[in-house]
């Protein structure tokens, strides 16, 4: 059967082809930060590197000394890392009282000749407004694409690992694209200031800065010098904020395209709008739907019985409850075999997967975590791939089987928990917050 004629919304996105065997699909964290590390020491011209932030602890020191060996061992080397100005000051949330690893950053470079380059990006004014969310390391012409940030656990260091999607695409105007649009819509920014020059100016004193970069960034666009092909075409794809936001016109649309199935994966079960009413109008239209979730253990705000509780630590229960109304909601798709929710649990591990994958052609690789946040709020971006004649088919079914491995379906709705049979101190404070409508809040910013 010939591949079907691509929308026209699809061709009027900027894309290039790629050839089968340049997208490689790894199937755990170690094997992540294991071709990382080698793609950072293999360097010849350029290393990009982009993140919520690089934590100082064993994984974050691993990767960020091993930049400036390679800029020790090749000085021309062009080596820039950006992340959340506003995250890069402060230390985990839940955590208590930290440094942040923006002094880590300033310690490991004074121990080096040839230094790199370490941004602090400010999307918006506060760090509740909007962050640093876009995604992707290029390393010459190789874009190593995952929703993980730098740390222990989502580079699996020790015992723990954080699972997300890892994809490594191996073209060169992929790759000029993603570098141009750093350069050019944050680097070039006055807001974006180095991380290593104390000291740093204060919110004041940026806060025009921030303003004209965030009218920027709503605006700016991927820019690729590519040539369409007959295999696989991929489209970078970057929004910020509701307004006209490509990143999320695309998954509605790519939602709209779909005829029989589609696989979502999110963290947080925290839907937008548009989304919800997009699975409502699937569902009619008899499109199975598979939604691989976290179970609320496996969310990394989870606080285990025994330790101490924060308020962060009520947010996974939020999620179960959310999803406890979507799926009672929707009960007679699951019993029909339509809506499949799958819960995600690796017992101590967390997860962290967010994308699409429609009918076998359209697969979204990204780091928006399709909650209000990501859809309003955090720089986002993704990849796109439309693989028309399935050259690309075998590759992702064997991810999504790797997905699935520590999934049950849930059956019922009344399999997940109600609010009275939760941790008092959680029942307490979900009750409170629900009594002065903070919950619906906390939904748009967490």
């Amino acid at each position: 059967m010939a591949p079907s004629q691509p929308p026209a919304w699809l061709l009027d996105l900027p894309g290039t082809s790629l050839s089968p065997d340049s997208v490689e699909i790894l199937l755990d964290t170690a094997s992540f930060k294991t071709r990382l590390l080698q793609g950072i020491r293999a360097a010849k011209r350029r290393i990009y590197l982009v993140a919520l932030y690089l934590q100082n602890d064993e994984a974050g020191r691993e990767v960020l000394e091993a930049l400036y060996e390679a800029k020790q061992a090749n000085p021309e080397l062009d080596v820039h890392l950006l992340v959340d100005f506003h995250r890069s000051r402060r230390g985990l949330i839940g955590k208590g009282p930290q440094v942040g690893n923006d002094q880590f950053y300033r310690e490991t470079a004074a121990r080096y000749n040839h230094q790199i380059e370490i941004h602090g990006v400010p999307v918006k004014n506060r760090e509740w407004m909007g962050v640093l969310h876009l995604k992707g390391f290029i390393v010459d012409d190789t874009v190593y694409y995952s929703g993980a940030s730098i740390n222990n656990v989502y580079l699996h260091q020790q015992d723990r690992y954080r699972y997300d999607r890892y994809h490594l695409v191996h073209n060169a105007p992929l790759a000029n694209s993603m570098v141009d649009y750093i350069r050019d819509n944050l680097i070039a920014s006055s807001a974006v200031v180095s991380l290593l020059s104390p000291p740093l100016p204060t919110l004041k004193q940026i806060k025009s800065s921030v303003r004209q970069l965030r009218q920027r960034l709503s605006r700016a666009r991927y820019q690729v010098a590519g040539e369409a092909g007959d295999g696989p075409m991929i489209y970078p794809l970057s929004g910020l904020g509701r307004g006209e936001n490509l990143l999320n016109k695309t998954i509605e649309r790519l939602l709209g395209e779909a005829k029989e199935r589609v696989f979502i994966c999110t963290p947080y079960f925290n839907l937008p709008r548009p989304l919800m009413s997009a699975l409502s109008r699937l569902i009619r239209r008899g499109v199975r739907i598979d939604l691989v979730v976290g179970d609320k253990t496996a969310n990394d705000f989870y606080i285990p019985p025994g330790q101490p509780f924060s308020p962060v630590g009520a947010l996974p229960y939020l999620y179960e409850q959310n999803l406890r109304r979507f799926a009672k909601r929707h009960r007679r798709a699951i019993d029909k075999g339509l809506l499949n929710l799958h819960l995600w649990l690796d017992e101590g591990n967390s997860y962290h997967l967010k994308g699409l994958q429609v009918d076998d052609e359209y697969y979204l690789l990204t780091g928006n975590n399709l909650n209000p946040r990501a859809w309003a709020l955090d720089l986002e971006n993704g990849l796109l791939i439309h693989d028309a004649r399935g050259d690309l088919k075998e590759a992702f079914a064997r991810e999504r089987a790797t997905i699935m491995t520590h999934t049950t379906r849930l059956g019922r709705f009344d399999l997940l928990d109600t609010l009275e049979v939760y941790p008092d101190s959680v029942k307490k404070l979900l009750k409170r917050l629900r009594r002065v409508r903070a919950d619906l809040l906390l939904k748009r910013l967490l």
